[in-house]
């Protein structure tokens, strides 16, 4: 069985395809600061087979290698990060987003 996670930029998601298939994907939105996630789905017919977690090691591996932060508003991709905290540093600081005081 081959696996492939890649980068859909015309569709904004990252894809996992099984023997060339599209088998899940995780939606994104493109901002200045970061890339937000906000929704992952694996297919019926391939749920139970691990692919979700491949897909958000893939796509998060990827956007370590561009120098991207995240922010993780899909449930999945937030869980994935709270099991995996090496992708901790991917996240962007929420206190990016508050107003400064003068």
């Amino acid at each position: 069985m081959s696996i492939e996670v890649s980068n859909n930029e015309t569709d904004h998601r990252y894809e996992i395809h099984v023997d060339g298939a599209l088998a899940g994907f995780a939606e994104y939105r493109l901002r200045p600061d970061a890339l937000v996630f906000t929704h992952t789905q694996v297919l019926d017919a391939y749920e139970g087979q691990g692919l979700g977690g491949k897909l958000a090691r893939g796509a998060l591996d990827d956007v370590r290698a561009r120098g991207v932060r995240i922010r993780p508003l899909c449930p999945f991709i937030a869980a994935y990060i709270d099991r995996h905290p090496a992708y901790q540093d991917l996240v962007a600081d929420r206190s990016e987003d508050a107003p400064q005081q003068r």
